[in-house]
């Protein structure tokens, strides 16, 4: 493989695993306001599956209609600068950093700089692989739009997987009482993070756990919002994070439109969120990080070869927090 070459881990169709391909691509030279990054370390998070098999179908109208716009996947990394666009000035070449882009399941990638942090010192490439969108998600659920505070009882649902496990670690962190829902294998795991308790989400379902949560972090569920109202408080707030199930055209949007609708005329809080990828963002889980506040969640680590079965464990609920890629 010559000097100006890389391997990336691609998919030119959408569809399942089987679509996904690994590639030799000519390697990137950043443009205006762009990183190029050698990738030391990248992130599979649950966008990748919605990005792999275009579901639901109205994020086609962002990223490709007929066939994906970008072949590359991947979305979050951590590594080194090997070259800076024109007007970078705030990055140096060998720089260790982390963050979000398009194209991180490659052996180099192109980042905006803008969505890039330094990588603080004690935090390995794997951790800081992770914080970029799962981390990022999980912070902005739990204090922008949660707005957790010290003794307030949360209800994490989802709480095993690569938001969950970070947005376990942020609330018990903030000096919440969490509660997780998992599957029954997951609940060590679970209370392992932080959680007080963690609830085999097959056995017990959220009205039979026997209280009223001020906070509820839903991360790609699909219950009623009817279900999860009656377990707020009557002032309590629930956050809507992605969504499963509901048709291919919407997934589970269908919940966070209804979520809206009904805000305005109810006490309790209704809300879901786009995550925003932004280098204040990555600041924000730099500081966490590295004061200790939370810790990486790594199920295992595979090659660029080894993408396809990762994406499989996670779409079949196999994987406890997050698999790293190492290119």
């Amino acid at each position: 493989m010559s000097s100006a070459s890389m391997r990336a881990v691609t998919r030119h169709e959408y569809g399942g695993v089987a679509a996904i391909r690994m590639e030799t691509l000519p390697r990137p030279a950043p443009g205006p306001g762009q990183v190029l990054v050698r990738v030391r370390a990248a992130g599979l998070d649950r966008a990748v599956l919605h990005l792999l098999t275009g579901t639901p179908y109205v994020a086609r109208a962002a990223f490709g209609v007929r066939r994906p716009q970008q072949p590359i996947m991947g979305g979050e990394l951590a590594g080194e600068v090997v070259a800076l666009g024109p007007e970078v000035n705030d990055f140096a070449i060998g720089q260790r950093v982390f963050g979000t882009c398009r194209t991180a399941f490659a052996e180099y990638a192109l980042a905006r700089a803008d969505q890039l942090a330094a990588t603080p010192a004690g935090v390995s490439d794997e951790f800081a692989a992770t914080l970029g969108i799962s981390g990022g998600t999980a912070h902005q659920a739990v204090c922008r739009h949660g707005q957790v505070q010290a003794g307030q009882q949360v209800l994490i649902l989802g709480a095993s997987g690569g938001v969950g496990s970070f947005a376990v670690q942020i609330a018990a962190h903030l000096g919440a009482t969490v509660t997780g829902v998992c599957s029954q294998a997951k609940t060590e795991f679970v209370t392992g993070l932080g959680a007080q308790r963690a609830v085999d989400y097959r056995r017990v379902e959220v009205a039979e756990l026997g209280q009223r949560f001020d906070v509820i972090i839903d991360i790609a569920g699909n219950r009623p919002l009817a279900t999860l109202r009656r377990a707020l408080t009557p002032k309590g707030t629930l956050v809507i994070v992605g969504g499963e199930e509901g048709g291919r055209w919407l997934g589970g949007l269908h919940r966070n439109l209804g979520a809206s609708l009904l805000n305005p005329f109810v006490r309790q809080r209704l809300l879901w969120f786009v995550a925003q990828e932004s280098r204040q963002a990555c600041e924000q889980l730099a500081k966490l990080a590295a004061g200790g506040a939370i810790r990486p969640a790594i199920d295992h680590t595979v090659g660029l070869a080894d993408v396809a079965p990762a994406v499989a464990a996670m779409e079949q609920g196999r994987l406890r927090g997050k698999v790293v890629v190492i290119p």
